[in-house]
């Protein structure tokens, strides 16, 4: 769930509360780099299409997961992300996956996605009166 998006001129900020994760995206018509710092959720560039805003990211860390399936993402993928409000409280996200590291060739997927607006962000505790995590050993 997209908690809040803030836009002020030159970029946009995604806050999430899962993992109390941020993320920034700008829309000053600066270009990808060429050899960005490698992180967890890239660089991000996007520009606006009529009603639809259109982001593309590079930069990824070599050993990232594109979602909880555990597919693989690596530095080579570049995403591409169509976000699109189609009314109060509801966004679609129209994804492609382009990674020649990891995939023969590029995957799309579109994600429904509830935006709640003027609410707070909470604080998110994933592990909170967790009552399996002692049978959870690691090898």
């Amino acid at each position: 769930m997209i908690r809040r998006i803030v836009q002020v001129p030159g970029f946009i900020t995604i806050l999430h509360e899962r993992d109390m994760e941020y993320r920034q995206i700008f829309t000053d018509g600066r270009p990808l780099p060429s050899d960005p710092n490698p992180s967890w959720n890239g660089f991000s560039s996007g520009k606006w299409e009529g009603d639809t805003l259109v982001v593309q990211t590079v930069g990824f860390r070599d050993d990232l997961w594109a979602d909880y399936n555990g597919s693989p993402l690596t530095d080579a993928a570049k995403i591409t992300e169509r976000f699109r409000r189609l009314n109060y409280g509801n966004m679609e996200v129209e994804v492609t996956v382009e990674d020649l590291k990891a995939y023969t060739k590029p995957w799309t997927v579109t994600l429904h996605q509830s935006i709640v607006l003027d609410t707070d962000v909470l604080e998110y505790v994933c592990l909170e009166n967790e009552k399996d995590v002692t049978h959870m050993v690691g090898k």
